[in-house]
């Protein structure tokens, strides 16, 4: 077992240096390395989890190091429902319960049609929500809508649930494709939450 831990210690640390190089590597942007370009052979899983609320764990214990999960989130790749974390020539799976991403903080510019919503994620990236980066509302259990953001690539932050309910006194009902539909807007684009007449009956 101690062979298995210092093996894992090792992998961690390796993939540790490897994003730190990609993310000072040319083509690398805003600290954001060419993920996209990169297509290693797959070395196994790791065993990283993030959990529903953003927390990072690795081997069950969350990582208390801020400035590590920015650098793994830099190299977060999603393809189909897996994520792996990738690197020019390594590509590890991890999990992830809902998310990869929280948004946590909310700024807004302008009111009604010249508002301009900006999310700031829990590893502090800032995204302009905009038709590039769209919000969507899923319905859960209870009845109630859980809104997320997308970031980059097939990678979406949830938007917690104070700033939800910011979102929800901004909203407003319009006609989308002949519906009444109860949403918001952010740099001209309108993004549906959902039927107007179920959001008036829930509230």
């Amino acid at each position: 077992m101690a062979n298995q831990g210092q093996s894992a210690d090792r992998a961690l640390e390796g993939l540790t240096a490897a994003a730190k190089s990609a993310g000072n590597s040319e083509g690398a942007k805003k600290g954001l390395p060419p993920v996209h370009l990169w297509n290693p052979p797959f070395c196994g899983d790791l065993d990283i989890r993030i959990a529903s609320d953003g927390t990072w764990f690795y081997l069950g214990t969350p990582i208390g190091r801020p400035a590590l999960v920015r650098l793994f989130s830099t190299i977060l790749k999603r393809e189909g429902d897996k994520h792996f974390l990738v690197t020019p020539v390594e590509k590890v799976g991890i999990r992830v319960d809902d998310a990869p991403f929280m948004a946590v903080e909310m700024q807004k510019d302008g009111e009604d049609n010249h508002r301009v919503l900006h999310f700031r994620t829990n590893v502090d990236d800032w995204v302009t929500c905009d038709g590039s980066h769209r919000l969507r509302f899923e319905q859960v259990k209870d009845g109630g809508l859980t809104p997320y953001l997308h970031v980059r690539a097939d990678l979406w932050a949830k938007v917690t649930r104070a700033l939800y309910y910011d979102l929800v006194d901004m909203g407003e009902e319009r006609m989308v494709d002949g519906q009444p539909m109860f949403g918001v807007e952010s740099a001209g684009e309108f993004f549906a939450m959902a039927d107007a007449e179920q959001v008036r009956t829930a509230l």
